[in-house]
C-alpha cells in the first residue's frame, strides 16, 4: 500500500470485553494515547453487567475519536458473534481485533498501518503480565507506554513481563510474510485484516462452540481466500494482563475443526457476518459518539 493511502485510512479497533471494566479502562485508555489518530473504537461486548456500560459512557463521553458501544444479552460464550456485530457497526476499511485486556503500546496503531497490505493480513504479538504486575498496573493506573528502559529491563528481572527486547528494538516491515498456514503466534487478541476480505470469509465463525481456535479457523479461511498473513512480532506488541484461563473443554474438538477446513479448503463461516445482515443489532444495545458532534 503507498504512503499516501495508508496515511488516510481509517482503522477500525473492535475490542472484545466481558465483566472487566477496569482492564477495559486501561485499554481504552491506551488507545486515547496512540500517536496515530485515524481510527475509531468499537467496544464488542459480550453481555458485560452496568458496571461495564457505566465505564464505557463515560470513556465515549471524552472519547478522542469516533467510539461506539455494541452490547449483546449474556448468553453464554460469544465472542466470535460479539466481534462480527463490532466489525458491523465499524466504518473503516481496515480493522483491528483486540482484547479488552490487552493495552497497547502508543505507537500501536501507526506500527499495524504501517504492516497493512492489500493481500495480507497480520497477526499481531503480546507481551505476558504476571499477576503481580497486572494486579499493581491496575490499582495504580500506571501507564504501559509510559515505561522507559531502565524501568522496563527492572520489570521483566522481576517477572512482571515475560519478554522486554520487543518494547526495546521495532523492526521494519522485512521478512514477515508467512506463504503456509501455521497455528503459530495467531492470537485473537491482536489481529489485523482488512475489511472488505472479512466480507469476503464472512467473518467470525459463531458456530465454534465455547473458548479456542476462531481466531485460528479465520486466518485458515483467509488463507485459502488468497490472503496471506504477516508476523507483527517485534512492531505491534500488546501488554496481555494477567487473568485466569478460561474453560477450555471445547478446544480440541475446535482444533479438530480448524484442521478439517485447511484439509477441505474452507472459506465460508458457517455462521457469521451476512447472517446478521437484516437484524441490525436488533437484540443489541449501541451508543455511538462522534468528537465534535
Amino acid at each position: 500500500m503507498d504512503n499516501d493511502t495508508a496515511a488516510s485510512t481509517r482503522i477500525s479497533l473492535v475490542i472484545a470485553t466481558y465483566n472487566w471494566p477496569e482492564a477495559l479502562q486501561a485499554v481504552v485508555e491506551g488507545c486515547f494515547r496512540q500517536s496515530d489518530r485515524n481510527f475509531e473504537i468499537i467496544i464488542a461486548d459480550d453481555g458485560s453487567r452496568e458496571a461495564t456500560r457505566a465505564l464505557v459512557a463515560e470513556l465515549i463521553a471524552r472519547s478522542p475519536v469516533p467510539m461506539r458501544h455494541v452490547w449483546q444479552p449474556d448468553d453464554g460464550f460469544r465472542l466470535a458473534m460479539a466481534r462480527n456485530r463490532g466489525i458491523l457497526a465499524s466504518t473503516g476499511a481496515y480493522v483491528i481485533a483486540m482484547d479488552g485486556d490487552c493495552v497497547p503500546q502508543g505507537d500501536f496503531v501507526a506500527r499495524h498501518r504501517q504492516l497493512a497490505e492489500p493481500g495480507f493480513m497480520v497477526t499481531g504479538s503480546r507481551i505476558l503480565l504476571n499477576q503481580a504486575f497486572s494486579a499493581r498496573v491496575l490499582a495504580e493506573g500506571l501507564d504501559l507506554q509510559a515505561l522507559g528502559l531502565m524501568e522496563t529491563l527492572r520489570v521483566r528481572g522481576q517477572g512482571g513481563i515475560n519478554k522486554a527486547a520487543p518494547l526495546l528494538v521495532k523492526l521494519p516491515d522485512l521478512g514477515r510474510r508467512r506463504p503456509r498456514f501455521s497455528f503459530r503466534r495467531i492470537k485473537g487478541c491482536n489481529m489485523a485484516f482488512w475489511r472488505s476480505d472479512l466480507d469476503r470469509i464472512n467473518g467470525f465463525d459463531e458456530s465454534f462452540k465455547g473458548w479456542g481456535h476462531e481466531d485460528a479457523d479465520i486466518v485458515v479461511r483467509l488463507f485459502h481466500a488468497g490472503v496471506l498473513r504477516k508476523d507483527g512480532a517485534y512492531a505491534t506488541e500488546v501488554f496481555h494482563l494477567w487473568h485466569r484461563e478460561a474453560q477450555r473443554d471445547q478446544a480440541n474438538s475446535n482444533k479438530q475443526l480448524v484442521l478439517e477446513r485447511l484439509a477441505n479448503k474452507t472459506t465460508q463461516a458457517v455462521k457469521g457476518l451476512k447472517e446478521h445482515a437484516h437484524d441490525a443489532g436488533a437484540d443489541a444495545h449501541l451508543v455511538d459518539h462522534r468528537p465534535g458532534v
